[in-house]
């Protein structure tokens, strides 16, 4: 596994930072931001896209092809050609990782954190707000990017994420809390 992994960042980071150079050299970093949010979110709602695109044996063309469908019209022609350039290298495995590792230089040129927040129910434009503000308190960061998901086993509350740094305010988190106080006051 910890070769699949050096091989992995021997991969991503490169194919990362030649983006991002393309990206800073254009003008153009929020766009390609945008549209690897948009092609990242696309990849991993489908497994069966990663699958055909990790696939050594689906020729070159196939997979362009299906990129083209999928981006559509939508992508700068420059994040396009880059696609295209994945593909005939046949990094195509590596893509979900490559554009995450592209938003995270992007997060990083713009003072952005990134903070995954799980909840019972979608939070309202108010409450993702409030998130914001906590998650800028905690980290000075002047931007914060949501990533949300959905949880009902929490009961209620949410939990934030924040690189390592995890502040859990649901209810099964409290509980377990009490639980655990419970235990140590009658051991």
């Amino acid at each position: 596994m910890r070769e699949n992994t050096l091989m992995s960042a021997e991969v991503v980071e490169p194919y990362a930072s030649a983006l991002m150079s393309l990206a800073d050299s254009q003008n153009l970093i929020e766009r390609f931001g945008n549209d690897a949010k948009e092609l990242l979110a696309a990849l991993k709602s489908s497994q069966d896209l990663k699958q055909f695109l990790a696939n050594p044996v689906i020729k070159i063309d196939d997979k362009k092809a299906v990129l083209r469908r999928i981006t559509g019209e939508g992508l700068h022609q420059y994040l396009v050609n880059f696609l295209q350039l994945v593909v005939d290298k046949k990094r195509t495995a590596f893509l979900t990782g490559i554009l995450e590792q592209f938003l995270a230089l992007v997060r990083d040129r713009t003072s952005t954190v990134l903070a995954e927040v799980t909840s019972v129910t979608e939070l309202s434009n108010e409450q993702r707000d409030r998130v914001k503000e906590r998650v800028k308190a905690m980290t000075n960061a002047q931007n914060v990017e949501l990533e949300t998901t959905l949880d009902p086993s929490l009961i209620g509350g949410v939990v934030i994420k924040v690189g390592s740094q995890v502040l859990d305010a649901s209810l099964k988190g409290q509980l377990r809390r009490i639980g655990f106080s419970l235990e140590t006051t009658v051991s």
